[in-house]
């Protein structure tokens, strides 16, 4: 290799923000890249060097195949050479259908599958009669789901009234509905006599019908004679062999409750048919496997010996301490992947690679360390350092401290974010870095500093006797008018103890970890709810309706349809985005944009900054919602920007932006500082500081030891994760955790503090 192939190099580089970007990244080694939110870090790392990769290889592939593979389009740089192929560990969701599992997801339990068909005493046949997704070993009852949701008829139905008088409870089926005039308009069924009073005749054609059976109904289309489906045959085929999921939030939240879910009888929540069960190794079958902690089956596993099952038990435990050594030994393989955090789902995809025997690849994580303890991150490091031993480049975006100290080569974005970033400020080692003066290196050079005078409680929520998941029987007091966090290595408890309490006081305004809705046509304006009231500031001012002001609507351009821009699908060929011609990008049509308010069109609002938005305003809603944006260190968006262009740290600050200014007198945060630079925490504090002193009482869950010295209260959990963890190890201010034996928390708090 000469030295100009042992680099990657990108000349040019402009995709979203970036400024002319032209970078030599060493191949071999770990690269991190810095900054702060929305400077330019993953443009880099994603957009360009995984996209080109990744749409380089699916040129080595026939167009047959070609035309069944994600297409990309080619990022907006002069030149990208010396690429190896890519793999992206990011940290979208692993998957959060229930036939997934932590075991499925490993492919630890196709590997037992294996086992109990060759070694499994009696014998239930080939590997697919252990598998809860295969006809051949799924529970017939539960068709391998564990669980049985059944319509709850009791809700459903009142038995004292007729079906006039709405007997039928779930409101599609109500009467006056045109689905609920088939059983109102039956000639079978008396519509005015109680449904209790139905012969057992009677009950059996109202649930499951006849065949033949025709009703009339009327709908705003007119009136039509169909065939008669019974009330239980409707409800199931529309909802029960459905996937809820993909119908509306309404529809779902709707829906459950008039269902009733329950562990399954048959299988006792263990997915698999009889004859799967009753296969055993050592007297434990293969869901009683997937049931024990990682950490406890592998030594399971260990003993099991012979030619046959020696060999493939041994294949498994080789799995399961990969996931160990990376600190997920409390989970078990019967977990469902929804359950887990971004986090563990991360470092379970990673799992997957370190037994790969490729070498030469380009590894590609996003923020790693999210939802690790300070006490893991070491862990994670010699997991990436493993990775760049077996010969391939690794190239993290990352804010940890600890993760950027590995590194063999730094490169630090900025400035700013979004149009004030998107420039390379710093290239060169750890070491190097933390002297530099950008405001990365700055952020690296200080200790942090623990909070010596509190807030005074100004009462007490209670949670007692939790013993959900893996708590034990806690019982736990958080300060009223206080900032709280709540701390503990990973599956200590944290987030269950914190459901626990938002149970307990469902009042509470909760910001969680979920993602935002994000698309082409979602925007900072639509997002904060502000656009109603401009299309109607501009509608009163102007004389036009409002619809002609929005980009969704009648106003759009009519060569675009309002997206501004023109994607062209070349169908066997990489796909090409220009900008319109018509209306270059700004949306509206012609008509649209000769009208003004104050000398402004709404796509010249759309193009403000939020903080140039501010100054133009004066409408109290729209100034509130900005303000919101101010308070998150957004300013810096423009309104109209497309949410699919954000960061994921501009993301989860988006989120903040509209739940924080909600009135409520309990706020709970699930790890604000997720994708956050050091520099933007300190914005964040001086936020929850706001809403403390504002009357409101927060909790937070953090591993961020900035957040943790910060607070008034500490509640930590642990001393370990899953089976090992559920109980309160301290309770405290952030001075007296220093002094706390047993706390991992504690140990790491007084290691930054130095």
């Amino acid at each position: 290799m000469t030295q100009q192939d042992s680099f990657i190099t990108i000349t040019g580089a402009t995709e979203n923000n970036l400024r002319d970007v032209s970078l030599r990244i060493p191949k071999g080694r770990l690269t991190v890249f810095t900054g702060v939110s929305g400077s330019g870090k993953s443009s880099v790392v994603f957009d360009t060097i995984a996209v080109e990769s990744q749409r380089q290889l699916n040129e080595t592939y026939t167009w047959f195949v070609r035309n069944r593979l994600p297409k990309y389009e080619r990022p907006h740089a002069r030149a990208l050479e010396h690429l190896t192929p890519v793999i992206v560990v990011d940290q979208r969701p692993v998957g959060g259908h229930s036939r997934s599992t932590v075991g499925t997801m490993t492919d630890v339990h196709s590997v037992l599958r294996v086992l109990f068909s060759r070694h499994g005493t009696p014998g239930a046949g080939p590997a697919t009669a252990y598998s809860f997704n295969d006809p051949s070993g799924m529970c017939p009852g539960c068709d391998g789901l564990g669980r049985t949701v059944r319509p709850d008829w009791d809700r459903i139905l009142d038995p004292d009234r007729s079906l006039a008088e709405g007997a039928v409870r779930f409101p599609p089926f109500a009467p006056g509905t045109w689905q609920g005039q088939a059983y109102t308009n039956s000639g079978d069924l008396d519509p005015h006599k109680p449904v209790r009073a139905f012969t057992a005749a009677e009950r059996e054609f109202l649930m499951r019908g006849r065949p033949g059976s025709k009703v009339t109904v009327q709908g705003t289309g007119g009136t039509w004679t169909t065939g008669y489906e019974g009330l239980a045959d409707r409800f199931e085929r529309l909802y029960l062999k459905r996937d809820l999921e993909g119908m509306s939030q309404k529809t779902r939240d709707m829906v459950r409750e008039f269902l009733t879910e329950g562990v399954c009888p048959d299988c006792g929540g263990a997915r698999l048919n009889q004859a799967a069960l009753a296969s055993r190794i050592d007297g434990r079958n293969i869901a009683d496997l997937s049931a024990m902690q990682v950490c406890d089956l592998i030594p399971v596993l260990r003993e099991i010996d012979g030619p046959v099952a020696g060999p493939v038990a041994a294949a498994a435990v080789a799995a399961l301490e990969r996931i160990e050594r990376i600190g997920l030994g409390y989970l078990s393989l019967d977990r469902e992947t929804s359950t887990l955090s971004g986090g563990e789902g991360q470092r379970l995809k990673t799992v997957r690679h370190l037994g790969s025997s490729l070498s030469g690849m380009t590894y590609v994580f996003d923020e790693p360390s999210v939802g690790l303890h300070p006490r893991d991150v070491h862990r994670l490091g010699e997991l990436l350092l493993r990775l760049r031993d077996k010969g391939n480049t690794v190239l993290v975006v990352e804010h940890d401290p600890d993760v950027i100290a590995l590194a063999d080569h730094v490169v630090d974005m900025g400035p700013g974010g979004g149009a004030e970033g998107g420039r390379v400020v710093f290239e060169g080692t750890p070491a190097e870095l933390a002297a530099s003066g950008t405001l990365t290196g700055r952020c690296l050079g200080r200790r942090t500093e623990v909070k010596t005078e509190v807030r005074a409680p100004a009462g007490e929520l209670w949670v007692k006797g939790a013993a959900r998941h893996n708590l034990r029987d806690v019982t736990v007091s958080f300060p009223a008018g206080v900032l709280t966090a709540v701390t503990g290595v990973a599956g200590s408890g944290k987030s269950t103890l914190v459901a626990e309490f938002t149970d307990a006081h469902p009042e509470a305004v909760v910001v969680d970890q979920s993602s935002i809705g994000i698309s082409g046509r979602s925007t900072p304006a639509t997002y904060l709810g502000i656009m109603d009231t401009v299309r109607k500031i501009f509608a009163r001012e102007t004389g036009a309706e409002p619809g002609l002001f929005s980009f969704n609507s009648t106003g759009a351009c009519a060569t675009c349809g309002g997206r501004g821009i023109l994607h062209t699908d070349l169908a066997f060929m990489d796909p090409v985005t220009t900008t319109c011609p018509d209306c270059e990008g700004r949306r509206f049509g012609e008509e649209v944009l000769r009208l003004t308010v104050g000398g402004r069109s709404v796509a010249d609002v759309l193009e403000m900054t939020a903080g140039e938005a501010l100054d133009f305003f004066q409408d109290t809603g729209v100034r509130r919602r900005l303000r919101a944006l101010r308070d998150v260190g957004l300013t810096y968006l423009t309104l109209g920007q497309p949410l699919s262009t954000l960061s994921g740290g501009e993301r989860q600050r988006l989120k903040l932006a509209t739940r924080l200014h909600r009135d409520g007198a309990v706020f709970v945060l699930d790890e604000p500082t997720t994708g956050l630079h050091m520099a933007d925490v300190d914005g964040l504090l001086g936020l929850l500081d706001r809403l403390v002193d504002a009357g409101n009482t927060v909790v937070v869950v953090e591993h961020n030891l900035q957040v943790v010295a910060h607070a008034d209260h500490v509640v930590d959990l642990g001393p370990g994760g899953g089976r090992d963890g559920g109980r309160v190890v301290f309770e405290g201010t952030p001075a007296e955790l220093l002094r706390a034996p047993g706390s991992s928390t504690g140990e790491h708090l007084r290691r930054a503090v130095g």
